[in-house]
């Protein structure tokens, strides 16, 4: 939380170059599916703006043939002669009312439908583009989450979702309905009189480019803003997630100041985006006035000297009224287009991180022709195996060694000696970058990963449990187990006598990660959980770390009817876990420097002996030297 590498990764995203058509066209193969909604919402938008389109012109009309009549040529209505009673006058100016007031109300009908369509559609599109998110998050391998902020993932299924619910909600249709309103006009200006038309158009080209200008501003500004909310996620999470360790080292102070700071930059990025979208209104604004000034200053004049534009036809006042309203709806969706532009820009700029999560390569998959792995007998062999989490950088180099079945490996070494990796292999959480990692003599990678993974029991030093019952979380890798074989399996490491004392016992809802639990009695249920799940080689990183001596020594009871006939690998700082192992191993820099039994080692006098007599002796009662007999004196003064 207090590093900027994350910081640095997000600037890097938001500053690599985005491709608008490429997220669009993304956009367009969701809604294939329901082409038909899509389909028929165009249709209807198409009609509601050809309605809207005309109705200038008819106004126009009521001018030339009902208050002004000038021509019967000019009528389409009703042509009729310029010998018109004022009877016939208000007969057609009352059937032009009623025709207008049906042109709105139709538009109106077919507005809310159109809509109607384009939510139904784009609620099942926001579904499926969740589910794929989810599911995509599903397989993508440990690596991408060791890489990646929980707050900043979270938003993008979360928050960045939401925006693009809002632009399917309300924002694309009105956009598409008023840039297709835009195109009709122009066109219906050009085919009323070309010379009129392109002089009451002069201001466009400046909407155009103050649109472009201030909208492409606005895109960057909301991409920005988009990932600082993800910034300020994941800072919340992480704050929510490590609030008891703030607490421990009197962090509280420097917490907020931090959460302060990725407020503040996604005030600022927010404050950007919004001042470059408030500017596009008014200019747009003031620009549609202008047009509108010049509409009826140009109409005017040619209708006082009935003459015509420049060589061009002759303007009449309905003319000069049609062109007003033509301007006046001109404007209207160019100031509409602008403002809900802001939530089309934020929506892209989500869809572009929603993508990019997508696009995420799965590190770990299938190869071509990959079988389903057989029972396994627990034979393990490393083949001159090298691993590393960042190119270049390597953790593993040229490891090997052979396990056979039901024997019991311990690895120990220090910090980054390589041990986590070791176990990492063996279920395919990552994979090998030389060598091979063989089960039985099968490569890893050559079998599906869940026939491997299902045969593999993990329990890891940070235990997760989830907000369900306790039952459940013991069942979590064996779904199908019975509530009795789910008991026989706590049973089996003493873990039935804390869990029949919660409130409810077996069916207790546990809280957030299992809170309300002591970290022994949660590390009692994540073995359970594994002992349940009977696998053919089992894996404890730290599994006894946390619990006490008293607990301890029940799960190594436990732990010898569990590993009875598998394979375990074992990693651990407790002698009482490593002592009566067949293989003990001892990493330091990624490479195995000493390899034998405790007591082979312990003869050796080497590096593990030095480990034994700074680290794990006190932990005897009774130290024994390398030939079993008393050690004491290794250490003269200890009686």
């Amino acid at each position: 939380m207090f590093m900027d590498g994350g910081r640095r990764i997000l600037e890097r995203e938001t500053l690599k170059p985005q491709n608008l058509g490429q997220t669009l066209g993304r956009f367009g193969q969701y809604f294939r599916k329901y082409w038909f909604s899509v389909t028929l919402a165009m249709v209807l938008i198409v009609v509601n703006t050809w309605s809207q389109v005309v109705s200038p012109e008819i106004i126009g009309q009521a001018v030339d043939c009902y208050l002004f009549p000038t021509s019967a040529d000019a009528c389409w209505i009703a042509p009729i002669s310029t010998n018109i009673t004022q009877a016939e006058q208000l007969a057609g100016l009352g059937q032009i009312a009623l025709l207008l007031v049906a042109l709105y109300l139709g538009g109106a009908v077919l507005a809310g439908l159109s809509f109607y369509l384009m939510r139904w559609a784009g609620q099942r599109v926001l579904v499926r583009m969740r589910q794929d998110l989810f599911n995509h998050m599903q397989r993508l391998s440990i690596g991408y989450y060791a890489r990646s902020e929980a707050g900043d993932v979270m938003s993008r299924v979360t928050n960045d979702t939401d925006t693009i619910q809002l632009v399917f909600n309300f924002a694309l249709m009105q956009v598409i309905s008023g840039a297709l309103l835009i195109v009709w006009i122009v066109v219906k200006m050009l085919q009323t009189n070309v010379t009129y038309a392109l002089i009451s158009l002069a201001v466009v080209p400046i909407m155009v480019v103050a649109t472009v200008y201030f909208s492409g501003q606005a895109r960057k500004a909301f991409r920005r803003a988009r990932v600082e909310l993800g910034t300020v996620n994941a800072d919340l999470q992480e704050s929510i997630a490590g609030a008891r360790e703030a607490q421990a080292f009197n962090r509280e102070e420097a917490t907020i100041a931090q959460f302060e700071r990725s407020n503040e930059a996604n005030r600022a990025a927010n404050v950007r985006a919004a001042a470059f979208t408030s500017a596009l209104s008014p200019v747009l604004e003031a620009l549609g006035y202008v047009a509108l000034a010049v509409v009826v200053l140009v109409g005017g004049i040619a209708v006082l000297r009935n003459e015509p534009l420049m060589g061009g036809s002759a303007i009449t006042l309905g003319v000069v009224f049609a062109f007003v309203g033509y301007s006046q709806r001109f404007s209207q969706p160019i100031q509409q287009i602008a403002t809900l532009w802001t939530n089309v820009q934020s929506a892209v700029a989500g869809g572009e991180r929603i993508f990019g999560l997508l696009d995420e390569s799965v590190e770990i998959t299938d190869k071509p022709g990959a079988t389903d792995m057989p029972q396994i007998q627990g034979q393990v062999e490393f083949d001159h195996v090298s691993a590393e989490y960042v190119k270049g950088e390597p953790v593993l180099k040229d490891v090997s060694f052979s396990v056979q079945p039901g024997q019991t490996i311990a690895i120990v070494g220090p910090t980054g000696a390589g041990k986590t990796t070791i176990i990492n292999l063996l279920p395919r959480f990552y994979d090998v970058t030389g060598g091979a990692v063989r089960i039985d003599g099968q490569d890893v990678r050559d079998v599906t990963v869940p026939s491997l993974r299902r045969q593999i029991g993990l329990v890891l030093q940070d235990t997760f449990l989830f907000s369900d019952t306790v039952m459940n979380n013991i069942r979590y890798g064996r779904p199908e187990a019975t509530d009795e074989e789910v008991i026989v399996a706590a049973r089996m490491v003493e873990a039935d006598s804390f869990i029949e004392r919660l409130p409810n016992g077996y069916q207790t809802i546990l809280g957030e990660r299992g809170s309300g639990l002591s970290q022994g009695q949660r590390q009692l249920i994540a073995i359970a959980r594994a002992a349940l799940k009977s696998p053919r080689i089992l894996i404890l990183d730290e599994a006894t770390s946390s619990v006490d001596t008293r607990t301890e020594r029940l799960i190594q009871k436990a732990f010898e009817k569990l590993l009875e006939g598998r394979t375990s690998f074992v990693i651990a700082h407790r002698l009482s876990t490593i002592r009566n192992a067949d293989l003990v191993l001892l990493l330091r820099d990624g490479q195995i420097i000493e390899r034998g039994t405790h007591q082979e080692l312990l003869a050796l006098e080497g590096a593990y002996y030095d480990l034994y007599m700074s680290q794990f002796r006190a932990e005897e009662e009774l130290p024994l030297s390398a030939n079993g007999q008393s050690s004491a004196h290794l250490e003269p003064n200890r009686s």
